[in-house]
């Protein structure tokens, strides 16, 4: 599926992490930019789109309240 046809109305920074989480499931911001090459600015607003459009929801460490993990809605396939 081509993510550019997927998720209308969506930068292309928002699509290109959509595409990563996707693969990868769950991940943190680190590993994102790992992944994408994209800043670090840059991808927090893409999560921050994507969290509005419900295609991405975050998940609270509970060893570390400070870390985040960022999971891809698996319920965006059905």
């Amino acid at each position: 599926m081509d993510s550019t046809f997927a998720y209308p109305g969506l930068p292309n920074s928002s699509r290109y992490v959509i595409r990563v989480l996707r693969d990868l499931k769950v991940a943190t911001i680190e590993s994102i930019q790992d992944e994408t090459g994209l800043s670090r600015r840059t991808i927090m607003y893409a999560l921050h789109e994507l969290k509005e459009r419900g295609l991405v929801f975050v998940q609270i460490c509970l060893n570390d309240s400070r870390r985040r993990y960022y999971c891809y809605s698996a319920f965006n396939d059905i």
